[in-house]
């Protein structure tokens, strides 16, 4: 979550349904979700598709890489990051009642050499110059509790987070809400990254539409990203064979 701090920050709340147990802040819309008998597996589609940045790194690197969330949600990305892929993991959460549920209700670690959550605005923290350049895989899902449309999402922030990605970094963006308009961001996205570095998911039946950008733009071939796909499917367990259907470069 990121909202200025003049702004009262909501009420946190979960909810279980059957399997599952969703986050909320005061309102019925779901931040995110945890298969309680599962904690580390990445319930929604749109949060599998967020760890897409895979398909353009050599899979025998990831575990020296670092991730970094903005937003925690309900933790899914930063505890899969952490304990499933074995990278150096940084949440950024504006709101210590999310960093508190996370721990208490969504089986969050506590801070260790390896994984740590940030309180402060993530639009703030990131121009801090130890982020720059040192962030493999940075992470965007910001909204607030009616989840209307992204928090931060002007070309100026965008530039921010390009400045915080190693060479051949990406960011990876779930746009969502009824307010929200895809074309605007993915325009103030290419005005900070270049036309030629965005890629895009088609969107999920729930409207989730995530978007990918590289520091340093690239086309692999399909029979490397067909490869890669079937190595993180193998080690990590997600759909990356079913994203090559859903996925391609953005046209502008």
């Amino acid at each position: 979550m990121a909202r200025k701090e003049t702004v009262p920050l909501p009420e946190v709340n979960f909810s279980d349904e059957g399997p599952i147990r969703h986050l909320h802040l005061d309102s019925i819309w779901i931040q995110g979700s945890m298969l309680v008998d599962a904690p580390t597996v990445l319930v929604h589609e749109y949060i599998q598709r967020m760890m897409a940045w895979l398909l353009f790194v050599d899979p025998a690197s990831v575990e020296k890489r670092q991730a970094l969330q903005l937003g925690l949600g309900a933790a899914s990305l930063t505890k899969f990051c952490h304990k499933e892929i074995r990278m150096k993991t940084t949440a950024i959460e504006l709101n210590p009642q999310v960093l508190a549920a996370c721990r208490g209700w969504f089986k969050l670690p506590q801070d260790n050499s390896r994984i740590k959550v940030i309180l402060a605005d993530a639009e703030q923290e990131i121009k801090q110059a130890h982020w720059h350049g040192a962030v493999d895989a940075l992470q965007v899902d910001l909204y607030d509790q009616e989840a209307a449309g992204p928090v931060l999402d002007s070309a100026e922030f965008y530039a921010d987070c390009r400045q915080t990605l190693t060479e051949d970094g990406c960011m990876t963006v779930n746009l969502f809400g009824r307010s929200s308009s895809f074309q605007r961001s993915v325009d103030n996205m290419a005005q900070a990254f270049g036309k030629d570095a965005l890629w895009a998911f088609k969107a999920t039946r729930e409207g989730n539409t995530v978007v990918l950008a590289q520091r340093t733009p690239t086309r692999p071939t399909r029979a490397v990203l067909l490869e890669r796909a079937d190595t993180i499917q193998r080690q990590w367990g997600l759909p990356a064979t079913k994203w090559l259907r859903a996925f391609k470069p953005v046209q502008l």
